[in-house]
């Protein structure tokens, strides 16, 4: 790995996802095994409240997973690029592949029962 790969990962291990500054950041980080991608918005009040629990689930039942945070105001190309139209967005993808995506009114519940079985399926836990 470069060192532009290292002080991202630091950046993970510190804050618990990584903040995603390209389209093609964006789309190397959606290479790993298993990655949670958090789209919002500056405006979103409803994304500032969902996002720690979100992180906080992955903590503690997905710790394979990583979160990237997306602002699709200020990266309305990678928003695009998804087909994100509304904030919150939360985009689950395995190997590459997008396996789940739940917009607006996201349950913490909903999301971990949704998460849970590709998890397994990919992990064995």
């Amino acid at each position: 790995m470069h060192t532009g790969h290292v002080k991202c990962w630091k950046l993970l291990e510190k804050r618990m996802y990584i903040e995603i500054s390209s389209f093609e950041e964006f789309e190397e980080l959606k290479q790993e095994p298993a990655l949670l991608a958090y789209f919002s918005t500056e405006a979103c009040n409803v994304c500032k409240v969902l996002k720690p629990k979100v992180q906080q689930l992955l903590e503690n039942e997905f710790p394979k997973i990583k979160m990237a945070y997306i602002k699709s105001d200020l990266l309305p190309g990678v928003a695009g690029q998804n087909r994100i139209f509304a904030a919150p967005t939360i985009l689950v993808f395995f190997d590459g592949r997008e396996y789940i995506r739940k917009s607006r009114y996201i349950g913490i519940s909903e999301l971990q029962e949704a998460i849970a079985r590709p998890y397994e399926m990919m992990f064995g836990e």
